[in-house]
């Protein structure tokens, strides 16, 4: 016999409003399931006013990072110091763009949902588990939990390996996204330390030139659109590296934030570490560092539990 065990532990405010039958009797298939997709259900994507908020205004601080290390600093330089503004508008631009595709990745893919309304007693039946084992059920969304899976109140959705609910991305951070993620607070914290140098040294050379053809724009206006760069870097700077950190040190040890803040014991087997950094990241190569490709697919075992 299969013992069920229905799972409402997880960290969820609205609890009751996302109350299901769990003994659902209408099965949602991966191919069919429109819930948070969009474009025809090609992308992924969370209809959350705050997160979105907070994805465009991400968006809208690098623009203007990008207006002022470009108009402000680099541009006007190009003529007198071609060497400095050429070299530096390529390591700028490569980050910022590295950072924006690694954000739009993270925001539109699928953390790792499970499908809806796959816990029918028909469906637990074919799945063929072992006697005596026991599955747990999601009241929420009517699923079976994977292990390590956690549901998202925003995202309304079970998510494997669920480390916590990004804002800023408008997305769950979870096992299909988790390294566009870690890419993205890897490159804003590259990109806003280099800002701070370029507008430290803007600082300098127009102190020493007293303000003389340091800018196309007047003093005062580019003394209020610096520190504005370097309050905005600086703070970008040390919240993105603390994430980073953070985010690395969990997949070093296998575990993941919720896991981390709950204090869970380990109901899984362990990787080592190398096995951990690749599950996230894939073989060790240069493509670690890249927003567009992604790691090996899972085992065949694994996507059919998945996708069933």
């Amino acid at each position: 016999m299969i013992r069920e065990f229905y799972d409402s532990s997880e960290d969820d405010d609205m609890e009751s409003q996302y109350q299901i039958d769990p003994e659902c009797l209408v099965l949602t298939r991966p191919d069919c399931d429109m819930h948070n997709r969009c474009c025809g259900g090609k992308a992924w994507c969370i209809r959350d006013i705050c997160g979105i908020i907070c994805a465009v205004l991400t968006w809208l601080l690098i623009l203007y990072a990008e207006f002022v290390v470009m108009m402000v600093m680099l541009l006007p330089g190009v003529s007198t110091y071609p060497v400095y503004s050429y070299i530096n508008i390529f390591i700028f631009q490569s980050l910022a763009f590295l950072a924006f595709a690694s954000h739009l990745r993270t925001m539109f893919t699928d953390p790792g949902a499970v499908p809806k309304g796959n816990a029918t007693k028909e469906m637990i039946k074919q799945m063929s588990f072992r006697e005596g084992q026991v599955i747990f059920k999601c009241t929420k969304c009517c699923s079976i939990k994977p292990e390590r899976a956690h549901h998202c109140s925003v995202c309304q959705r079970c998510i494997r390996k669920m480390d916590h609910h990004c804002p800023w991305v408008n997305n769950c951070v979870g096992e299909n996204n988790q390294k566009y993620f870690v890419l993205f607070t890897f490159y804003i914290a590259a990109i806003s330390i280099h800002s701070v140098g370029l507008a430290v040294y803007q600082f300098v050379t127009c102190i020493r030139h007293e303000w003389r053809d340091c800018s196309a724009y007047s003093p005062p206006a580019t003394v209020v659109l610096l520190l504005f760069l370097i309050a905005e870097a600086l703070l970008f700077a040390i919240f993105t590296a603390v994430m980073l950190g953070t985010q690395l040190h969990a997949i070093w040890n296998d575990e993941t934030g919720i896991e981390q803040l709950k204090k869970e014991q380990a109901r899984w087997v362990r990787k080592s570490r190398w096995k951990s950094i690749q599950s996230v990241f894939g073989r060790f190569s240069i493509l670690w560092f890249s927003p567009f490709t992604q790691p090996s697919p899972k085992t065949k075992l694994e996507s059919y539990l998945y996708s069933v």
